[in-house]
């Protein structure tokens, strides 16, 4: 699939087919995600691939933070049964003393997110699905997956088979409503 199809066509994931990732993917996957520019190329990141079903239910009880989904609108975070159903979950982490600050802005967060977006869109072109997921109780991940102070966990990633395919992609603003081009208009 080429990269302008992977971006037209990816989708937010959250229900997965109970078919395992192969191996060979999630290197790929991986491998995709390791070569991401970062700043002054520190490469700030680290993830943790979980694979166990009892340490995947835990990871989805840690993501429901029940205040900011209710007062949205939802009944239940809509992507905490895809973490505890999905084949795979990959933790996002990042070493902010790896990465740079200037005036006040703290880039391991660019850094991460450039990262998540290629981890998103090699997933759509090697035919599996994932969602960005960043509602979670941060230091209770740290102690069950076991990450070090100061290493910062920045999202999880459930990853899998698609439970349905959708051609097309999310609904997006036309180019007239984003865009400017020389100043603000």
């Amino acid at each position: 699939m080429d990269i302008f199809e992977a971006i037209k066509t990816r989708r937010s994931v959250r229900r997965f087919q109970q078919k395992p990732v192969e191996d060979e993917k999630l290197n790929a996957l991986l491998e995709s995600v390791r070569m991401s520019p970062s700043w002054a190329n520190l490469q700030c990141w680290r993830f943790i691939v979980v694979k166990e079903k009892t340490v995947k239910e835990q990871i989805s009880e840690m993501s429901y933070v029940e205040s900011f989904f209710s007062t949205r609108g939802y009944k239940t975070n809509p992507s905490k049964k895809g973490l505890a159903e999905a084949p795979v979950v990959i933790v996002a982490c990042a070493d902010p003393s790896q990465s740079g600050a200037i005036w006040d802005q703290q880039y391991y967060m660019t850094d991460i997110g450039i990262a998540s977006q290629t981890l998103m869109l090699s997933a759509k072109a090697l035919g599996l699905g994932t969602v960005f997921v960043g509602v979670f109780d941060e230091q209770k991940m740290r102690d069950l997956l076991g990450v070090p102070s100061g290493i910062r966990i920045v999202g999880l990633f459930p990853l899998g088979y698609p439970l349905e395919e959708k051609k097309d992609g999310p609904p997006r603003k036309p180019l007239h409503e984003i865009v400017f081009y020389e100043k603000w208009t």
